[in-house]
């Protein structure tokens, strides 16, 4: 049976570009995984509404990892829906602390003090998560056949949820802005590589990215990838 899945496309700030999030409906009930920013709110809570995703439907809200791009709508979502929200313990500092760099290196002291002007993630964005995910965690228990992958790189805690279909959604580890690969920014390049490299043993069918548009496994393993 086909994944019933829909892409929100939402824009980032100042010109950014854009983020993706995926709703999929699983029974009675929807999973949406990562959020997009809070300046993005009004057209994601749009966005859920015409899917036919109301407050009481959605049933797990799962964050590829803790940028304020993904995560940015999590509290908004947990109050307004009563779900729950789920993130890879490595990142849940990020979330936590409003840290976009808590699970990476560290950058200068002007970029960390910018970072939640230009991000819009302040204080109020910030939330515990209800679930630490863990690597091969299993979330049928919350209506989805799938498993949670660790794949770092992009940052410490970045997972790929990957259900019994072959769909991966993969967060920031590819995308697809121009042609399929591996995402443009990687905090740790060699843990990039080890997660892409781990892939190659999976039966992936499809790649749903954070940025760009869904595409095929074998467009990567045609590129070499």
């Amino acid at each position: 049976m086909a994944l019933d899945v829909t892409t929100i496309g939402l824009p980032l700030p100042l010109g950014m570009g854009w983020v993706n999030c995926f709703l999929i409906r699983a029974g009675g009930s929807y999973v949406l995984i990562d959020t997009g920013g809070a300046n993005a709110r009004r057209r994601l809570s749009s966005e859920l509404e015409a899917a036919g995703c109301s407050p009481g439907g959605l049933r797990l809200v799962i964050l590829t990892h803790g940028d304020f791009d993904h995560i940015g709508n999590a509290a908004y979502l947990r109050s307004l829906f009563r779900t729950r929200v789920a993130i890879h313990r490595f990142d849940a500092a990020m979330a936590e602390r409003g840290d976009m760099f808590a699970s990476r290196k560290r950058p200068n002291a002007i970029i960390r003090g910018l970072m939640p002007i230009l991000s819009g993630y302040g204080r109020a964005e910030r939330f515990t998560a209800d679930i630490l995910l863990e690597d091969e965690q299993d979330l049928s228990e919350h209506g989805l056949e799938a498993r949670v992958i660790s794949l770092p790189g992009h940052s410490g805690g970045s997972i790929g949820v990957l259900t019994a279909g072959g769909e991966l959604f993969c967060g920031d580890l590819f995308e697809n802005t121009k042609a399929p690969g591996v995402g443009s920014l990687m905090d740790d390049p060699e843990a990039a590589r080890a997660s892409v490299a781990s892939l190659a043993a999976r039966r992936i069918r499809m790649i749903y990215p954070g940025h760009g548009q869904p595409f095929a496994w074998d467009a990567l393993v045609s590129a070499g990838i």
